[in-house]
């Protein structure tokens, strides 16, 4: 029978256990969630809908904004909160990567279009014309990914009914108290739960309300982006 040294054993024990773990494949980067465009104008929502990765405004910096410069006519007039960014968005095999569209509103243009999470919060976006005219910019995570739900299963409260609104933002008393609906999509980001703490009574009621309200008013009016009409047209 033979005997392996003390040392060598050690040393081929820590050898298998290095090249097990690199053989262990990484975790993807999640792409879903809301993020911050890179001139910080909008906020967009990205979500699963029926197996394909879809974008759309979810926050806008000046509300009000219009699809002014779209060419079809009958759209210069629907407004930009709650409009598709990301079009159908598909897997790369073998890659981190989705490809699909991209729509630019500035010049009403889709793109050929290439989305890939760098880390956890950050989304390179790649867009070109026809093979050329290159170009990108990256996304920065405000909002967490958004998880995959069981088809038929129900929701947590207001996960779909209403999303997460950005940072700073407070949710709105109408949409704390809507009512959880339970589509088989999976395009909102969970909110915080509606009730406030109690005040304590060993503290001034108006002193813990103030702790307890964010700073800025706006609150989330997207909510599941996969019910949206120009997405749910293409994904049900």
């Amino acid at each position: 029978m033979l005997h392996c040294p003390p040392k060598l054993a050690r040393t081929i024990a820590y050898s298998g256990f290095v090249l097990a773990s690199t053989m262990v494949p990484a975790l993807a980067a999640d792409p879903t969630g809301d993020w911050r465009v890179a001139d910080g104008v909008a906020h967009i929502r990205v979500a699963q809908c029926n197996g394909s990765l879809w974008g759309a405004v979810a926050w806008e910096k000046t509300p009000g904004g219009k699809d002014t410069h779209n060419p079809d006519a009958a759209k210069q007039s629907r407004p930009t909160l709650g409009m598709p960014i990301l079009i159908d968005m598909k897997k790369k095999a073998g890659t981190d990567a989705w490809e699909g569209q991209v729509y630019n509103a500035k010049d009403g243009q889709l793109y050929s279009s290439t989305i890939k999470p760098i880390g956890s919060d950050k989304l390179e976006i790649q867009g070109c014309v026809l093979g050329f005219l290159c170009g990108g910019e990256t996304w920065t995570r405000v909002g967490p990914p958004i998880p995959s739900s069981a088809a038929g299963s129900t929701p947590p409260a207001n996960s779909v009914a209403k999303g997460a609104a950005p940072k700073g933002a407070s949710p709105s008393t109408s949409q704390q108290a809507a009512a959880p609906t339970p589509p088989k999509t999976t395009g909102s980001v969970s909110s915080a739960p509606a009730t406030a703490p109690a005040a304590s009574s060993k503290q001034p009621a108006g002193q813990k309300q103030a702790a307890a309200v964010p700073a800025a008013p706006s609150g989330d009016v997207v909510g599941d982006i996969c019910l949206l009409p120009d997405v749910a047209r293409f994904t049900h």
